[in-house]
């Protein structure tokens, strides 16, 4: 008899503000996170230059921003549409999830291209968070079943990283080896540390540790 391989309160409609609706927007908002990297990649001199500064210096700043406004919204106890109710007195799943993508932009290497193939890295790295988490979280909602979770969420997670090998140029070592962390970034539940941050935080620090051995 299969059996899910450990049992877990996974009923998020439940949890958000605003039922099934706010969850829907929370998904929604999970994969329109994928074109940020494209923006920034594609558009972030322009964009970033009317505002007389450089992408990074940007991006810095929105961190910066995001922090000052999680913490006062943390102060007053907030939470909006799409936010769990216990997001009131903790960092959001959001906020960790826009830290883990900016940090990506900020420091993983271009390999000195242009466009979306200086995004050979970052691309896939956001990609795994805003594809691979909504499906492996649907999954357990509505069958309670980790396992299937897992394994899709590897297919998925290998389709993006291939997927950015032949489309972008991703080395392929790096595409192999890095996918399955993407997942192992969801798995675990952390108290302090939301999966939105680890799965993108894992894979970017096994990236960084294995570049110079590229």
């Amino acid at each position: 008899m299969n059996e899910p391989l450990q049992p877990f309160d996974t009923d998020h409609v439940e949890h958000s503000v605003g039922g099934f609706a706010g969850h829907a927007l929370r998904r929604a908002t999970h994969i329109v996170m994928a074109f940020i990297p494209l923006i920034y990649y594609t558009r972030g001199d322009l964009i970033s230059g009317k505002l007389g500064m450089n992408p990074d210096q940007l991006v810095s700043a929105i961190i910066i921003t995001l922090i000052f406004i999680e913490a006062l919204r943390i102060k007053m106890g907030i939470v909006v549409l799409g936010q769990r109710e216990y997001e009131a007195k903790q960092i959001s799943a959001l906020a960790w999830g826009g830290f883990a993508v900016a940090l990506t932009l900020l420091i993983v290497p271009d390999n000195g291209k242009t466009g979306l193939e200086s995004g050979l890295y970052g691309i896939p790295l956001v990609f795994g968070l805003t594809f691979v988490d909504p499906i492996m979280g649907e999954i357990k909602r509505k069958k309670q079943d980790l396992k299937l979770a897992i394994w899709a969420g590897l297919a998925v997670s290998f389709a993006v990283w291939i997927g950015c090998h032949f489309w972008i140029g991703t080395p392929l070592i790096i595409s192999i080896l890095l996918a399955p962390l993407t997942v192992l970034g969801e798995v675990p539940s952390l108290k302090y540390i939301d999966d939105n941050a680890t799965m993108v935080l894992i894979p970017l620090a096994a990236l960084m540790i294995l570049l110079p051995l590229i």
